[in-house]
């Protein structure tokens, strides 16, 4: 099947695509095809907060991608869960809503992105964003996504904030003002109980446009190319292969593992490696790829008395079916909010820029993410490291779009991540620590405090820490000789092509990514629909800007 001609093709239904697909499609004269792997992105699952650990895991909303054995990390293989549906994943997320910090964009800026500084970015996170609460300066009122305090609370919670303030960290009105330091609950992509995801708040009210087509089940399999020019999509629905024509633009939004790996599959990358697929090359891009960022989290573990937790809630019958009835019948309680409900970010390096460390703090306890709560009151101090200085990669395996990538995150890899993983726990320790808790006896479970040296903390570390869900930076966005695409996302040497999605961050914002992934699809809408084209085929410094074997 062959023949379907539209003015742009969006490769990609999840955070990135559902928001292009609906500014794109504004214009009834502008036809517009979204091809998406999953399917719907329409679950209770999906709705209700709290359910996040049924979507992790689950090929239905689960890419379930793996690492491959992490060198640093004992060679563990670690679980990078993506979503695979429409709203990709802001479907399966932690929901929590997190710009990053002013000092992130402007160092994109500086790194050779014009118009890419947090001067620049801000109006493009407001736009979207319809902030339901006080009006603060910098936050949107008017766009689809709703951003909402849940108002979910423990009094464990609360105690650790005060805690926070006792040791230093200031408590901030709101975090997302481009300086984030201090401790507050989170925002998050939640609104009346039920999750904000992107294909909720965008997608779904421009699904029924005459000039937007939805594939769903239509995997990409290769971007078609006519010399230096991008044409079309070739992929995969109901068993056949299908391929579209792009009058205009190709615009790939399948994420930080999806989108490097495509273009190797349509012979865009490192030619060398690009020929072991057996796939003739088309254009030298060495970068595509590489330089894979994630936020990585350690988490320690806390039991306390005195006060209920969700594992008490959570751990019999009772509990379980007083939180269904509280959000069946008033949408509030533990189901109607997701799980890390308060933030602290803060500096354990002196020379930091910004804050480097961001706390996930959970009134529940467990092994592992997604598994079974202890049987005790606990809590979870998750600290995310916000700039990790290891980077990976990721590349394709084969050109049958359904083998899994190859993935590396080299997690643990340089000295600075160490170093800062260690501070991280003696970090938390002093929260714990402060007189705000001791009311609730903490006991410290995981590391422990039997662990006390550098060696034994580092270790703890490399045997049990994850990935955040935040991987970016495959496509990576400026001049140079590793950059993908320019500061208008646009395909070094490649014409009608571009890149929207996390795979294009120079560099891992100080936060979740989901926000950001957002502004950066509103900041490519408004380009895309400029009079400028998606042509790069100047300008960039390498030679090899030409086809290869031209």
């Amino acid at each position: 099947m062959s023949g379907l001609t539209y003015d742009y093709i969006i490769a990609g239904g999840g955070t990135a695509g559902c928001l292009l697909a609906n500014r794109l499609s504004k214009d009834p004269n502008i036809r517009v095809l979204m091809v998406e792997a999953g399917g719907s992105g329409r679950h209770p699952y999906i709705e209700v907060p709290l359910l996040l650990p049924k979507l992790l895991g689950n090929p239905k909303f689960d890419w379930m991608y793996k690492s491959a054995p992490e060198p640093h990390c004992g060679g563990r293989t670690i679980p990078l869960p993506r979503g695979r549906m429409l709203g990709g994943s802001s479907g399966i997320n932690g929901m929590v809503y997190v710009r990053g910090h002013r000092w992130d964009y402007d160092n994109w800026a500086a790194q050779g992105n014009e118009g890419w500084s947090w001067d620049d970015v801000l109006p493009y996170f407001m736009r979207s964003e319809n902030f339901i609460g006080e009006d603060l300066q910098g936050r949107g009122k008017t766009g689809e996504w709703k951003i909402t305090d849940p108002g979910m609370r423990w009094p464990v919670l609360d105690a650790y904030a005060e805690a926070a303030t006792q040791i230093g960290i200031p408590a901030t009105r709101d975090y997302n003002s481009g300086e984030n330091e201090g401790v507050q609950y989170f925002q998050a992509q939640v609104m009346r109980g039920r999750r904000q995801s992107t294909e909720k708040a965008f997608l779904r009210p421009a699904s029924g446009r005459r000039n937007l087509t939805i594939r769903t089940g239509a995997l990409a399999e290769r971007v078609i190319c006519e010399g230096r020019r991008a044409t079309g999509l070739a992929f995969r629905a109901d068993g056949k292969s299908v391929t579209a024509t792009a009058r205009r633009e190709v615009i790939l939004c399948a994420g930080a593992f999806g989108t490097p790996t495509l273009l190797e599959r349509s012979g865009i990358g490192a030619a060398e490696r690009i020929r072991a697929l057996g796939v003739n090359p088309v254009h030298e891009l060495p970068g595509v790829g590489e330089n894979l960022q994630d936020h990585w989290h350690i988490r320690v573990q806390t039991r306390v008395r005195n006060t209920r937790t969700l594992n008490s809630r959570a751990s019999s019958l009772l509990g379980k079916a007083l939180m269904g009835a509280d959000y069946t019948l008033r949408r509030r309680g533990p189901l109607s909010a997701q799980p890390a409900l308060l933030a602290v970010f803060g500096k354990v390096m002196a020379d930091a820029p910004a804050p480097d460390i961001q706390i996930h703090a959970s009134a529940a306890s467990y092994d592992r993410v997604g598994g079974p709560i202890h049987n005790y009151p606990g809590m979870t101090s998750a600290v995310c490291i916000l700039r990790p200085e290891s980077r990976g990669h990721v590349h394709a395996t084969a050109p049958n779009p359904e083998a899994p990538p190859a993935i590396l995150n080299n997690f643990l890899a340089a000295d600075y991540d160490c170093e800062i993983a260690v501070r991280s726990v003696e970090f938390v320790r002093r929260i714990v620590g402060a007189p705000a808790m001791a009311c609730f006896e903490p006991e410290e479970i995981a590391p422990g405090t039997r662990l006390r040296t550098r060696d034994e903390i580092l270790d703890y570390a490399r045997q049990t820490i994850s990935t955040t869900f935040h991987p970016v930076g495959t496509c990576k966005m400026g001049p140079g000789p590793e950059a993908v695409v320019d500061a208008r996302l646009r395909v070094h040497g490649i014409a009608g092509l571009r890149v929207v999605d996390a795979s294009i961050m120079p560099t891992i914002p100080s936060g979740n990514t989901c926000a950001p992934v957002v502004m950066i699809a509103e900041r490519a809408a408004g380009m895309i629909l400029s009079a400028e084209p998606a042509d790069n085929l100047g300008g960039h410094a390498r030679a090899s800007a030409s086809p290869v074997g031209e």
